[in-house]
């Protein structure tokens, strides 16, 4: 049991953006809501973070908007037997106990079971693009081996998800692939197992998926490019994939365009509304994925094809394709800009470490 929880503890009127980096330092995957007294009034997950997202409520809304007001708890000295049976039904990975109602304590699924989880989900990891848009620093590099902090942004990406758990990977290639076989071998230096799949002609960013081995275990596979910078949870990304079913779950950022002119709305001549300056806030595609079996065995070897079509194929097919809000730290390494501020986030203490 995890007694000292001053870390994870907060007000219900912090914000959103403040109880995320609560969660993020904490570790333990949840904050929980007190009073002054310590008394519990409520508990807030990733889950709980992702669905306030997918409602456009901003990071200032206070989290009391956006906790779990009536969490599972446990009496303090209740059998480890029992909190695990209880855990393992209600699927969660802590549980807080308590006595008279104020927070003594935490159990974590993690302490109560020794062993490490292993994840046995293909990783396919989308690395044969030409950079065109780096060069000259892919002219004699793919862009998935450029260095960020000493080592090559696809390591970095391995990395992660071994971090998670994850050890079976799948790399595609196409630009320069002998360079990245050659760094990345079959995987023993880290420990997991790697296999390529190669693109002749460049296949799009969907297309690649039809040369996935068809021996792949009947499991969901996670998809990502291979030149983004991110700290997704991807256990919780499959978690959510596993819970929904879709055929299809991506991940995506919220963004936002402020319009500079005032609009004008109006019905045929008579104005109707008039907004100053307005904010749209959108979802965009934030290149992971994670994949269904069906969905990988739809595409056809070697036709060019990408995510976006392959998805909007699922759709008009009425099949449900899920989305993953992303609230961690993201960047997409397209430009040199983007590069730079990479190393700054990395190297320089930035946003990323």
């Amino acid at each position: 049991m995890i007694r000292n929880l001053e870390s994870i503890l907060i007000a219900p009127t912090i914000s959103m953006a403040k109880t995320i980096e609560v969660i993020d330092k904490g570790a333990k995957q949840l904050a929980l809501v007190v009073d002054t007294d310590k008394k519990l009034l409520g508990i807030v997950t990733d889950g709980d973070i992702r669905r306030a997202l997918l409602k456009h409520l901003p990071m200032s809304c206070e989290i009391s908007k956006v906790m779990n007001k009536a969490p599972s708890v446990v009496a303090q000295g209740t059998s480890k037997t029992l909190l695990l049976a209880m855990m393992k039904k209600q699927g969660l990975l802590a549980i807080p106990l308590v006595k008279n109602g104020v927070v003594v304590g935490l159990e974590t699924m993690q302490n109560l079971v020794v062993d490490k989880v292993c994840y046995d989900n293909p990783v396919f990891l989308m690395a044969g693009g030409f950079g065109t848009r780096l060069r000259p620093l892919t002219d004699n590099c793919p862009k998935p081996l450029l260095k960020l902090g000493g080592k090559p942004i696809l390591e970095t990406i391995v990395e992660s998800f071994i971090s998670f758990g994850f050890h079976q990977f799948y790399i595609s290639t196409h630009y320069m692939p002998d360079t990245i076989k050659e760094y990345f071998g079959d995987g023993s230096q880290w420990g997991v197992d790697i296999h390529y799949v190669h693109e002749n002609e460049p296949l799009g960013t969907g297309g690649s998926l039809g040369l996935l081995p068809d021996t792949l275990p009947d499991l969901p596979i996670l998809m990502m490019n291979g030149d983004l910078l991110t700290k997704i949870d991807f256990v919780q990304l499959l978690k959510y994939h596993e819970t929904y079913q879709p055929v299809c779950t991506m991940c995506v950022r919220e963004d936002e365009y402020k319009v500079p002119y005032g609009v004008v709305e109006a019905d045929g001549m008579k104005i109707t509304s008039l907004v100053e300056k307005p904010t749209h806030k959108y979802f965009i595609n934030a290149g992971v994925y994670v994949v269904s079996r069906k969905m990988v065995s739809a595409v056809t070897s070697n036709t060019r094809i990408d995510m976006t079509e392959l998805i909007e194929q699922r759709l008009k097919n009425s099949e449900f394709i899920s989305m993953f809000p992303v609230h961690e730290y993201w960047l997409d390494i397209g430009q040199k800009v983007d590069y730079y501020q990479a190393q700054k986030d990395v190297i320089h203490g930035g946003r990323f470490v």
